[in-house]
């Protein structure tokens, strides 16, 4: 497991923005170092251990990229249509064959080898065939038209995919292409996740009236899956220092990271920071964003630890902003950074300068084709609806005081987060 210095997230400032955390984790967060190899069809969402460069070139040959007629470019006619006689015929996956002999044709199928002095194809839709079976051609075509030269996708030995890429379905492909069947991977980071509170029980154990059911475990738990951990679910933790203590210390000695939510605001039953002091190292994060703040971070034996806040969308946006780049970090992943995409303001906020906030936004097309963000028509961090209800979050800069409908603004879909 990766073990970090006490002092890795220090910060010496009285409030930090977004960037300036994104950028602390990025730089001090180094990542696991156990490697493994996996078959390609379990490769997927998995971070690449090393630089792959193609060992053969794609395509490995030259070849039609058309059904249709291959002759030789000294033959193309230049005004007026032209007769072939047709001599050959090459199917993909078998041989070239004989040449193609000068004023000749061959007959030549999509990724068939194009045969010696051929380099160029007519599409079998644009020509035909007249009754003594010589096939006709038109004018004009230009020669190398509708050949895929060796080498045209990636030359032999080119770098092809780089170390720390979080792997998708066509980095996959492309491996399979140069005949590959399995893929050095970084391990999958393990992340402890824990809620605290005395006011919580999980799904399907009996209920008092003042007590609700644990959600945010359950969300952070798929955010996480999502980003390609291996999740462990310490269930609740009471409001009681010693009995967080010692189950974050427990967790720190077999995980790479520790997550919880709630218990890290100021109250007097808010014992989570506390209890991290007793056992590591603690850096409160006073975070310019909105919803979001309270966060903690720290180290527990070389762990990081972090704490969100207990209000459900506080704890999905500082995710996205906290424990997204530290998962990314750990896993040797090169740094995603988030791209809002610009949709049209529907709606009126004002807010404060120096402050990032996030609104919760449905996005419409309208009829004059521009995509329009609603915003949900009520506040407050602790309403799950307002996630499932919307389709994103419009980010709003610390510069920015306002918002005025027909503006343009930064949306981010939730599928982007994760």
């Amino acid at each position: 497991m990766a073990q970090l210095s006490d002092d890795c997230f220090a910060f010496g400032g009285p409030m930090m923005s977004v960037d300036e955390a994104v950028a602390i984790i990025a730089t001090r967060v180094s990542a696991v170092d156990e490697i493994e190899a996996v078959p390609l069809e379990k490769a997927d969402g998995r971070i690449l251990a090393g630089d792959i460069s193609a060992s053969l070139p794609l395509p490995p040959f030259t070849n039609s990229a058309v059904d249709g007629y291959a002759v030789r470019s000294s033959d193309l006619p230049l005004r007026e249509e032209a007769a072939f006689p047709v001599s050959g015929r090459i199917q993909a996956g078998a041989s070239a064959g004989e040449p193609v002999k000068p004023g000749h044709a061959a007959r030549i199928f999509t990724g068939a080898p194009m045969p010696e002095g051929a380099d160029t194809v007519f599409m079998q839709e644009d020509v035909r065939v007249d009754a003594a079976g010589k096939v006709v051609v038109p004018a004009g075509l230009r020669p190398g038209a509708n050949v895929r030269p060796v080498g045209e996708d990636i030359q032999l030995g080119a770098a092809a995919l780089g170390a720390g890429l979080r792997l998708r379905p066509q980095d996959i492909a492309l491996a399979a292409a140069f005949g590959l069947t399995q893929i050095d991977v970084r391990r999958r980071i393990r992340v402890a996740v824990f809620s605290t509170g005395n006011e919580l029980v999980s799904p399907g154990d009996p209920r008092q009236s003042a007590q609700l059911y644990d959600s945010n475990r359950f969300m952070l738990m798929a955010m996480l899956a999502r980003l390609g951990c291996e999740v462990r679910d310490l269930g609740i933790l009471r409001d009681d220092r010693g009995a967080l203590a010692q189950g974050l210390k427990k967790a720190a000695g077999t995980n790479d990271l520790i997550l919880t939510s709630g218990g890290v605001s100021t109250g007097e039953e808010d014992h989570v920071k506390a209890a991290v002091e007793d056992v590591g190292t603690l850096v409160l994060w006073r975070m310019a964003i909105k919803p979001g703040r309270p966060v903690a971070m720290g180290i527990i034996g070389g762990t990081p630890f972090i704490g969100l806040p207990g209000n459900p969308v506080a704890s999905f946006v500082t995710f996205v902003h906290v424990v997204r780049p530290t998962v990314l970090a750990l896993s040797g992943a090169q740094p995603l950074p988030l791209i809002p995409m610009p949709v049209r303001a529907a709606f009126t906020y004002k807010k404060k300068i120096a402050r990032r906030e996030y609104v919760r936004v449905s996005l419409h097309k309208m009829d004059d084709g521009r995509l329009e963000a609603t915003k949900f028509p009520r506040e407050g961090a602790g309403l799950l609806s307002s996630l499932v209800d919307t389709d994103g979050l419009v980010e709003l800069g610390e510069e920015i005081t306002q918002v005025a409908p027909g503006q343009t603004v930064g949306f981010l879909s939730y599928a982007s987060l994760m």
